[in-house]
């Protein structure tokens, strides 16, 4: 994989984890979840008219994609309501890759190099491993956390595929964003009530925004990605965003680390190096 994807894959890692910090701060997760996704829509629309439209062939999988990620901010939503971070997110970001990792080869034709798939396996290893520190949890969190990683791995299969045959991976990405947001918040309303929504929007707006531009970027750069390597190892390298997350566990949360946070850091930055190696 080439040094300048693998740090533009690394950069939108650390706007991953920096919007999944936003949320898990959040006092109403759901809509917080809704208000990000809308956030990346806003973050999109100025670029929509300096951008060529996708290929024809590319829309019905904008239109799967819009109804995946509809079920991945709900199902992130209630698995940090169920969970503590340490256990759910490792699950939902550390499983998706070895389910790409192990049908990808089936499905998209790639075969990947004995180096590939070692460092794809070791970052997997590495940010499961931070599950074990994990001092709160329930089954419902568990079952959440891997119905999401099967959610995230089909929504990387169906974008990695849509954003190739788009003919343009940003105006992909950008036009992907528009309906999503338009799926969270007609539910959200319905099941809220639209007053209720309206006012949580006018109190947080700026965290959507924020929130949104990050989850926007950092998608978008992985899209662009998996058009220059295999979908298996982008993916995998992705899941460094781990690293991030747990500095910001640190320094913002002020969340004691435990020593499995440390040898986990050390085994995905492994990882890294073996990707890059490869």
């Amino acid at each position: 994989m080439p040094l300048d994807v693998i740090l533009l894959v690394l950069f939108g890692a650390l706007l991953h984890a920096t919007w999944n910090a936003i949320v898990k701060a959040g006092s109403d997760k759901s809509l917080d979840a809704a208000l990000i996704s809308a956030g990346g829509a806003v973050s999109a629309l100025p670029f929509l008219a300096f951008l060529p439209l996708p290929h024809s062939a590319a829309w019905p999988f904008i239109g799967i994609s819009a109804i995946l990620q509809f079920a991945y901010f709900q199902l992130v939503a209630a698995a940090y309501r169920a969970g503590d971070i340490g256990l759910v997110y490792p699950l939902m970001r550390g499983c998706a890759p070895l389910l790409i990792a192990a049908t990808s080869g089936f499905i998209l034709k790639e075969n990947l190099s004995a180096g590939a798939l070692a460092g794809t396996v070791t970052i997997c290893a590495g940010v499961l491993t931070l599950a074990l520190e994990a001092r709160r949890g329930s089954s419902r969190a568990v079952l959440l956390s891997l119905t999401n990683a099967c959610v995230i791995a089909s929504y990387t299969y169906v974008d990695g595929i849509g954003a190739r045959i788009s003919g343009n991976a940003v105006s992909y990405t950008l036009w992907m964003s528009l309906l999503p947001p338009v799926l969270l918040f007609s539910w959200a309303a319905s099941q809220r009530g639209a007053v209720a929504v309206a006012r949580h929007v006018r109190r947080n707006w700026w965290r959507g925004l924020i929130g949104g531009a990050g989850s926007i970027a950092s998608y978008g750069l992985a899209l662009w990605a998996m058009t220059k390597a295999p979908v298996a190892t982008v993916a995998a390298l992705r899941e460094t965003a781990i690293l991030f997350a747990l500095v910001i566990s640190i320094t913002v949360f002020k969340e004691k680390a435990s020593i499995w946070r440390y040898v986990a850091g050390v085994v995905i930055a492994l990882g890294g190096l073996v990707l890059k190696l490869a």
